[in-house]
């Protein structure tokens, strides 16, 4: 068991162990494999990972499967536990049989067409914590057909994104209430507006900020202390920012 930080301590670890399956965030995978090959440590026997708590793009998981590693995501949240989880056919998500999932039109709760990206609605009867209807926020679809995997409960595509601006980057939740705190703490900044992005298999945040102020490193730590991220910082002149309602966008893509 570990966080994620100290990366060299867990590469050694992993590697005099002999380290075979790895489970956690799918971007801090390829953070150890990156630092054993930087200190030319031997992780070969690393073969299977089982990943959630962020979204496992498909070249993320292709780069893992050149190495070869087999990467299998599940998908759930704090308050339902367990939603849905890949077999090794890797072709859709199978629901829990603990769980009753519907996908509906966001923000109206009507279920959607089949094949059709709505919020993820799920109930659970558990009689410790039960919930009816609860909405995660997260966008999915159903995928038609049995998985070739023999299972035969409902299947979804796995997580498209979410159905308000709220987004993960670096698997921690970035939302628009963070956006207005980061521009009611600094009284130069006119407007905000958070980019997410994928870069060399990895999630970069992007805060592009209407201020007169140049000098962009003058808000690095008003970032880390809203966002608890590091993020690039883009000045724009009064104005210059897009009026489309935007607080939060999200330009990677999860599908193949």
């Amino acid at each position: 068991p570990a966080g994620i930080g100290q990366s060299e301590l867990q590469v050694r670890a992993a590697a005099d162990i002999g380290v075979t399956a790895y489970t956690g965030t799918p971007d801090f995978l390829k953070v150890l494999l990156d630092k054993a090959d930087d200190l030319k440590l031997d992780l070969s026997r690393l073969t299977k990972a089982a990943v959630g708590g962020g979204a496992l793009f498909p070249s993320l998981r292709q780069e893992y499967f050149d190495r070869g590693i087999t990467c299998l995501q599940s998908y759930g949240t704090a308050d339902l536990g367990n939603i849905a989880y890949e077999t090794t056919a890797m072709d859709g998500m199978i629901v829990d049989e603990g769980v009753i999932v519907e996908i509906v039109i966001p923000g109206t709760g009507i279920p959607a067409n089949v094949g059709e990206v709505g919020e993820v609605i799920v109930t659970t009867l558990n009689k410790d914590y039960p919930l009816i209807r609860f909405a995660t926020g997260d966008m999915s679809a159903v995928q038609q057909g049995q998985s070739p995997c023999g299972r035969t409960n409902m299947r979804i595509k796995g997580w498209l994104g979410r159905a308000d601006q709220t987004t993960k980057i670096k698997g921690m939740f970035v939302r628009p209430e963070q956006v207005a705190d980061f521009v009611g703490a600094n009284e130069d900044v006119i407007k905000a507006r958070v980019v997410a992005d994928r870069i060399g298999e990895k999630d970069k945040m992007t805060v592009m900020i209407e201020t007169l102020n140049t000098d962009g490193s003058a808000y690095q730590s008003s970032i880390n202390s809203v966002f608890k991220l590091k993020g690039d910082v883009i000045i724009y002149s009064p104005g210059a920012l897009p009026k489309d309602g935007l607080v939060i966008e999200d330009k990677r893509s999860y599908q193949s």
